[in-house]
This record gives structure tokens, C-alpha cells and sequence, in this order.
């Protein structure tokens, strides 16, 4: 990663579409808003904000587990460094894009990071691509988070009338989407420069394609926007963790002649993506019995992979994204159980006989009920989708699968303690750390010959000497 500083003195330039029109002054002098409604320039940033603003005294960690203090300060409309690739900069994009519908849902989130959201889409988005934005507040405390943005142009509010979580919140946004493609964004991003024609493109091209940009890190603490690698895919352990994999030295050298070409990615983060609304729909939108948050990535990447799509990483598009520690909201039950519960539901419909290696990793996960998942078998039967091993012979061939040699599979625990790897790699020390049931570093098997192994690494004695360290 790269850090750059914003420039509070810079201008952004006027946008131009691929004949040297300025798209965005254009839109705005042709078309004329709903009663009620305002341009986003117009829209009153201090009255939204100041409402909510920490307190002298108070935590600004404390609501969101970011520092609200700096988020509050700055503009809705900041400006942001451009992160993209030269070769994006010069790139002209079709001028028959399909428009899309913005699905954003919330709770409790951040006035001045929502707002951001909101602008930067229509701000970085030419104008006839938008078809609109719907937030989905789910059961936020203060309704008006969400009604006051109802003024802005483009901007529809539904507000649920319970807690429902992310999944059950973006079907909802997405069945009242008018546009046939639907973009989906959490509630704390920044769009960069023309982030969504590259999307849209891919998605025109093939319907069976779900496209995500790099997701480049705005620092929780300052806010300060950080440029993410374009080597990077979306991958996971057995522990069924999302997790960023850097690409593979021969996986590098091939794109060294077309560095911006779409990366194919065995699993999305989850909080970004464009996606064909029928293709949505037709792939059975999301598993509308998981809850909250947690474990729909892995759902949707096994099931767009599996039954015939595909999952792009397309570097020209550069969204900014809020990552935190820890979740502001609570979870009912508990976030592990829930996570656990996601997780499940999804090893059980799609990873077949794999799904033991995840018990394996994680064998608190067998206490945790998922569920009835017969609808979700049903649809993967319907839709003639491939087994779990297609997918990691032909998708993520790079995901290690324990081998015959390994008897036993999982963590070396005493007490409250386990065995962990301390982030180490060959040649580190391994010593112990608090149990976390969540595989990782604290993943092992135990092979025929008696070794003990992480990953592809064994353990070794240094010396025979009582209290010698151990190695990988």
C-alpha cells in the first residue's frame, strides 16, 4: 500500500464523457428536480451533521468504532487522491452503459460517513448512470438518519420496520430497484474517479459477471484515504475467514503487458460489488435466513462461481472504504455465534464433503444450529451448479486442501491456551496465545509420520534442551 494526502487547496477538474462533454454540468442544466428535492451542492451539511456531533468529553470512538470526531470535520464533497492506475486516466469508456440502482443499507451509521457515501456516488458518477440511490435504513435508532437524505436528489429512503441485517436489508433495496443493474455499497465509503463505467462495462458485456473495484482503505482514525495494491485477490482459509491473497509471482509477470486487465477472484469482500439485476435475481438473491452480517461473501462467491458466473476485481474502479476493529452494532446471540450460523449455512449447501475441513478448523462451529437450508439445496439443484470441488481445482487452486497424509485436523489446545503461529512464517517461533476457535494461526495437523504442520511449514525442535524454542 501507498499513502497519499489529500490536498484540502486542490480543485477537481470537470469530468468529461468520451466526446469531451462535460457530463455532469450537462445533467444539471437539463434536468429539473421533484418538488421537495435538492441538489446534493445544496444540501445542508452543518444542520445534518451538527445534530449528532461527540460531545466535548465524550468517546469519538464510542458509536461507530471510528473516530467520528475526524469524519465530522470533513466536507461532504472532500477531495480525494486519484488512486487509479495511468492507464485508467486515459482510458475512454462506452457511452452506452446501462443506468444503475444504488443499493446502500445502515444502521445507526455515521451522519457525516453516510452523507460522504451519498455524495461521492453522485458526485464521481455521470449523471444519466445514476438511476438512483436507495438507502435501506434498517431500524436505525433515529429515523431521520436516513429521511433527512431523502431530500437529495435521487435519493429513496425505505426504512424497515425491524432489525433485519444486511442480507434481508439489500433484497429489499434491490426488489424496489428500477434500474437492470444494481450496485451495492456499505454505508461508510468514498467513490474515487469515474469508479462505476468500468463496472457497469464488464456487467453490459456479460450479465453473468459480478464486478467489484479495488477497495482502497480510508485510516479509521484520521481518515486519511490510503491507496490499496492491485495484486490482490479475495480468498479465505479453512476457517472460512475472508482474507486478501497476493497474487502468485507467475500470476503478476502475465499481467506485467496489461496491469488494469479484470482480476478473477474466487471470493469478493462482500460490501462493494455491481451486479445484473435479473442475474441477481435469477441466482436467488441472498440466503434470506442468514442474519446481520457475516458469512454472505463466502455464500454469493461459492454460488456465482458455482453455478455458472464469474467474480471480477476491476482495478480501474477505486472505492474507498471505512475499516474498523470491531463492529458498533450488537449482534442477537452473540457476533461469533451469528458468524458461526452464516458460515454454516453456507458450508452446508455449497462446500459438499469440504465442510469438514472447516469443522475441522473451527469445531465450535458444529454447537451452532443453521438452520433449514432445503430452499437453498432446492435452488442449487435447480440452477445445475458444479461441486465444491470444481471450484477449487478450476477457481482457487491456490487454496491448500489437507492432504491423505494429514490423520487429524485442527487446533493443540491446554487449558484456554492454543498453539499459535504469532503471524509467524518459515524459520519464526510458534508459542501460545488465548484459544479463539477461529483456526488462522491457530490451525494445525497432525500427518501419518507424526509431524505437526501449519499450512505447508512443520515443527521443529531447535535444540533437545529443556525449553528450546519451536520453529516452523
Amino acid at each position: 500500500m501507498y499513502f497519499l494526502q489529500e490536498d484540502p487547496n486542490d480543485i477537481d477538474p470537470k469530468r468529461k464523457d468520451v466526446r469531451g462533454n462535460d457530463v455532469e454540468d450537462k445533467a444539471q442544466s437539463v434536468e429539473t428536480l421533484p418538488p421537495g428535492k435538492v441538489r446534493w451542492q445544496d444540501f445542508d451539511q452543518a444542520g445534518y451533521v451538527g445534530a449528532t456531533m461527540v460531545r466535548s468529553g465524550q468517546d469519538p470512538y464510542a458509536r461507530n468504532k471510528f473516530n467520528q470526531v475526524e469524519s465530522d470535520k470533513l466536507r461532504m464533497d472532500r477531495n480525494i487522491p486519484d488512486t487509479r492506475h495511468d492507464q485508467c486516466q486515459r482510458k475512454q469508456w462506452r457511452i452506452d452503459l446501462p443506468a444503475t440502482s444504488v443499493v446502500i443499507t445502515f444502521h445507526n451509521e455515521a451522519r457525516s460517513a453516510l452523507l460522504r457515501t451519498v455524495v461521492s456516488v453522485l458526485k464521481k458518477s455521470p449523471s444519466h448512470l445514476i438511476k438512483e440511490i436507495i438507502l435501506v435504513d434498517d431500524y436505525s435508532n433515529d429515523p431521520e438518519d436516513g429521511a433527512l437524505l431523502g431530500k437529495i436528489e435521487k435519493v429513496r429512503v425505505l426504512r424497515n420496520d425491524r432489525r433485519e441485517g444486511l442480507m434481508r436489508s439489500r433484497v429489499r433495496g434491490a426488489d424496489a430497484a428500477q434500474a437492470k443493474v444494481l450496485t451495492f455499497l456499505d454505508s461508510h465509503c468514498e467513490c474515487n474517479e469515474h469508479w462505476l463505467e468500468p463496472l457497469l462495462e464488464r456487467v453490459a458485456e456479460d450479465k453473468t459477471r459480478v464486478v467489484s473495484p479495488i477497495i482502497d482503505v480510508i485510516n479509521m482514525d484520521n481518515f486519511q484515504y490510503v491507496g490499496a495494491s492491485a495484486d490482490l485477490k479475495g480468498g479465505f482459509d479453512w476457517n472460512l475467514v475472508f482474507k486478501w491473497d497476493y497474487m502468485t509471482p507467475e500470476q503478476r509477470r502475465a499481467r506485467q503487458g496489461n496491469p488494469v486487465a479484470p482480476i478473477k477472484t474466487p471470493m469478493i469482500a462482500g460490501g462493494l460489488f455491481v451486479m445484473d439485476k435479473s442475474y441477481f435475481e435469477e441466482l436467488g438473491k441472498y440466503d434470506m435466513m442468514m442474519d446481520v452480517w457475516g458469512g454472505e461473501n463466502l455464500e454469493i462467491s461459492f454460488r456465482v462461481w458455482q453455478c455458472g458466473g464469474s467474480l471480477e476485481i476491476i482495478p480501474c474502479s477505486r472505492v474507498g472504504h471505512v475499516f474498523r476493529k470491531q463492529h458498533p452494532y450488537t449482534f442477537p446471540g452473540g457476533s461469533g455465534t451469528v458468524f458461526a450460523r452464516n458460515t454454516r449455512r453456507a458450508a452446508e449447501v455449497w462446500m459438499d464433503e469440504y465442510k469438514n475441513f472447516y469443522y475441522a478448523a473451527v469445531p465450535s462451529a458444529r454447537n451452532v444450529p443453521y438452520g433449514n437450508i432445503q430452499s437453498r439445496m432446492e435452488l442449487r439443484k435447480r440452477l445445475s451448479c458444479k461441486p465444491f470441488k470444481w471450484y477449487l481445482e478450476n477457481v482457487y487452486p491456490e487454496l491448500r486442501v489437507p492432504d491423505h497424509q494429514d490423520i487429524a485436523f485442527g487446533a493443540l489446545q491446554q487449558g484456554t491456551n492454543c498453539l499459535d503461529t504469532l503471524g509467524h512464517f518459515a524459520d519464526g517461533v510458534v508459542g501460545v496465545y488465548e484459544c479463539h476457535n477461529a483456526g488462522g494461526n491457530q490451525e494445525w495437523a497432525l500427518t501419518k509420520d507424526k509431524s505437526v504442520k501449519h499450512m505447508d511449514l512443520c515443527l521443529t525442535v531447535v535444540d533437545r534442551a529443556p525449553g528450546s524454542l519451536i520453529k516452523l
